[in-house]
């Protein structure tokens, strides 16, 4: 699985141009658009997919939806959801956040994998080092 860095993330490092604040009006869905671009060759895994947001999947039922791919590049992504478990960077990840590294070693959380794709994502953390 490819990595996707979370919405949230984006989000709190160019808070001008994801919510448009002090742009020309139309730039947003611009920047929008061109992320949805970019997530096109995203592989979503549709069967995790739709067990983790049963929405989903009952939206596919009902003809909302024609899958989570599309689901994912032209909602999910923006709602926070990720398109399937990720692969992570185990050392870098409990060096990065070392709250998560103490949860390790005291056994609450099995490894940083386990977290990131149970809480991690969802929390805006990064599961590999961004390059310089």
């Amino acid at each position: 699985m490819a990595i996707v860095i979370p919405f949230k993330t984006l989000s709190e490092r160019f808070p001008d141009l994801i919510s448009g604040a002090g742009l020309a009006y139309g730039l947003q869905d611009q920047m929008k658009t061109l992320i949805r671009l970019m997530l096109a060759p995203v592989r979503v895994d549709e069967t995790w997919y739709c067990s983790k947001y049963p929405d989903v999947a009952h939206a596919i039922r009902a003809g909302i939806f024609t899958s989570a791919t599309r689901h994912f590049v032209d909602h999910g992504y923006f709602e926070g959801r990720q398109p399937g478990r990720m692969e992570v960077d185990e050392a870098w990840y409990l060096r990065a956040y070392p709250d998560i590294a103490e949860l390790v070693d005291v056994g609450e959380i099995a490894s940083a994998t386990e977290h990131f794709n149970q809480h991690g994502y969802d929390e805006g953390r990064l599961p590999v080092p961004l390059p310089d």
